[in-house]
């Protein structure tokens, strides 16, 4: 059987450098590759959070000039961390918490675009 992996996963953005900046401050992420074509079209970048392989790829769109409709917002990634209060506490600084549940022990941020992005704990089975 032919086997698969992940890659990346892509979501479309329409502010990139505020994007970039959410996404470093509130997880870490940096950018690693960057596809400009010579029109100036659009402007993908990769992030990576430097151990995993898997990437999140931002795609902004020059001629896109609404928010993007999101549907009912079920989509979403999910990030562990070795430090969930550290976590939780900059994440509600940055007042972007915008789902919390308690009793299973995590928590979702919204990017700049309305975006879900799941915050677990690492748990002792999980290291």
């Amino acid at each position: 059987m032919t086997k698969f992996r992940f890659v990346h996963n892509n979501i479309n953005v329409r502010d990139l450098d505020r994007s970039l900046d959410f996404y470093n401050r509130a997880l870490g992420l940096a950018e690693i590759r960057r596809i400009v074509p010579e029109d100036g079209s659009f402007i993908i970048v990769y992030l990576s959070d430097g151990t995993s392989s898997h990437q999140l790829e931002l795609t902004w769109l020059r001629d896109w000039n609404r928010p993007y409709n999101l549907g009912d917002n079920e989509f979403h990634l999910a990030f562990r961390t070795d430090n969930y209060q550290e976590a939780y506490q900059l994440h509600k600084k940055m007042d972007c918490i915008c789902f919390e549940n308690i009793k299973m022990g995590i928590y979702f941020i919204s990017d700049p675009d309305g975006y879900w992005l799941e915050v677990l704990p690492t748990r002792d089975n999980e290291k």
